[in-house]
């Protein structure tokens, strides 16, 4: 479940049975599929760049995709779309947590 204050979620390329999900550039992929979702909308002419609201990228040696939450704003569909991605492939899907400045001493 998803907690709708959530900022950031991660898409992680591990299942639920802790398998490696193939292909090998999943995240690549998928962020792809989701790079005309972006503020201001699609650019045209410009060269291809991933939506800063879809990201791979990868965390101790395992491919993940950042998805942010303005996605759900600008886009139900596309949010849904990615959310079922990883429901359908069985991915682990984690929310983001803001960790606490140390305390200056």
């Amino acid at each position: 479940m998803v907690s709708p204050t959530s900022k950031e979620l991660f898409i992680q390329g591990v299942t639920l049975d802790g398998k490696t999900f193939r292909p090998s550039d999943w995240a690549e992929r998928l962020a792809g599929v989701m790079s005309q979702f972006r503020p201001g909308g699609a650019t045209r002419g410009s060269h291809l760049s991933y939506s800063p609201w879809c990201v791979p990228t990868s965390i101790d040696g395992v491919k993940c995709v950042i998805i942010h939450s303005d996605l759900r704003a600008h886009e139900p569909m596309a949010w849904d779309f990615v959310l079922n991605f990883a429901k359908d492939n069985r991915l682990q899907v984690v929310e983001a947590c803001t960790l606490p400045d140390a305390p200056e001493a």
